[in-house]
């Protein structure tokens, strides 16, 4: 740990917490940097969350809603308030971990403010009719909905001000951050466990896998209908209410697993032929744990994909999320032997030890920074224009 934190009060942020997803395992490593910091939050979902149940979590008045309806989607019009309303006095660094309102926290003035974002909010910004879509929203609401969303949208405009530093999870990312915030940012991916690079490899791999929610924009019914095509033994891993519709599409060569536990997350990515992935993923770090277990990845060219996985050496990419597209890409895949021992070592720049030692390099930074100059900029939590090249210092280099 360098020398600055020792005498720095740190604090983490999150949007919400009702699982241990993509966005909770940063904040894992998050937590390993930095043990002794509390995490603040709109609600948790107590005993679900894995390794962070261990952490000082900390929620607020919207909590015992969340306990009565478990359902955080619905208290989404009261989260802004109830994120600004967060109590960070006495914290000299604020890190928050947001994909929606995380980084609307207002830190104490003087504080200093690293955000990664995981995506500006897609469904205010971008995917407003498939969220609306997938959540089966009834036509009774869709008006108060959106003004929700337009009101969302204003609010999270605004809190973009309140970062001095940002940091996107994938190039798709930055380009958003730049394109909605008119920010700089520097890109760091999620981080791999090291768990996933001594998975056993077994002696036969019979079966494709898929891992993620049961939603619509992932795009599962896809692989069933290739898999259904071409009588393909596919499992999917996960849970969702779009689970209903899958099972009844699914043919007899395909398994719907249901959730897997954490544990058992490396033996099966490890036994699979290869990783499908139909959906376009901000970043993804599900392809990333497979090329970790020497399992090669089947993508949709599209998103956070084009960061981490190498066409013809880690995986191959479709163009098109079609069962046409991706049968040539199956067909393109059992012409290439791939080498797991390549795979393993491709990942390695995407451990959670890289991950570590960027992040501790952005916060001695952010620390270290010249407070004379933010005020000198007139901001009032130190809000700093940054070129894409000294963001890219921040973090060391900007590995592809």
């Amino acid at each position: 740990m360098f020398e600055t934190a020792h005498c720095m009060k740190i604090a983490f942020t999150a949007d919400w917490l009702p699982t241990f997803a993509g966005a909770e395992h940063v904040i894992a490593e998050f937590h390993a940097l930095w043990p002794s910091a509390p995490l603040f939050t709109s609600i948790a979902n107590h005993g679900k969350l894995g390794p962070l149940d261990s952490m000082d979590i900390r929620t607020g008045p919207l909590q015992r809603w969340y306990r009565l309806l478990r359902r955080h989607q619905i208290l989404l019009p009261w989260m802004p308030r109830a994120v600004e309303r967060i109590d960070l006095r006495g914290y000299d660094l604020v890190i928050s971990s947001s994909h929606a309102v995380g980084k609307g926290i207002i830190p104490a003035n003087g504080a200093r403010h690293v955000c990664y974002c995981h995506t500006p909010v897609r469904y205010a910004w971008e995917m407003e009719k498939e969220y609306l879509r997938d959540f089966r929203v009834p036509k009774i609401l869709l008006r108060s909905v959106k003004r929700e969303l337009t009101k969302l949208r204003r609010w999270d405009m605004t809190t973009a001000k309140r970062v001095d530093v940002f940091i996107a999870n994938s190039r798709t990312t930055q380009e958003r951050i730049r394109r909605i915030y008119d920010r700089d940012s520097v890109v760091i991916q999620p981080p791999v466990g090291s768990r996933f690079f001594s998975a056993a490899a077994p002696a036969s791999r019979p079966y494709y896998l898929a891992i993620g929610r049961l939603v619509p924009y992932k795009r599962f019914d896809l692989l069933i209908e290739t898999a259904n095509r071409l009588r393909l033994p596919l499992r999917i891993a996960g849970d969702g209410h779009d689970r209903r519709r899958l099972r009844k599409l699914a043919g007899p060569t395909v398994e719907l697993l249901g959730f897997v536990p954490d544990s058992d997350l490396p033996g099966l990515y490890a036994g699979a032929r290869a990783l499908l992935l139909p959906q376009f993923e901000d970043a993804g770090v599900v392809s990333l744990e497979a090329q970790a277990s020497g399992t090669p990845v089947i993508a949709y060219g599209k998103g956070g994909a084009l960061d981490t996985i190498k066409d013809g050496v880690t995986g191959v990419f479709f163009d098109e999320q079609a069962p046409d597209a991706l049968e040539d890409a199956l067909a393109r895949f059992g012409r290439i032997a791939f080498d797991p021992a390549r795979l393993r070592a491709h990942t390695e720049k995407f451990s959670s030890q890289r991950f570590r030692e960027k992040m501790e390099r952005i916060v001695k930074d952010t620390l270290n920074g010249s407070r004379s100059a933010r005020l000198r900029a007139g901001t009032h939590s130190g809000v700093q224009a940054r070129s894409p090249a000294a963001l890219e210092h921040l973090s060391g280099s900007s590995e592809k």
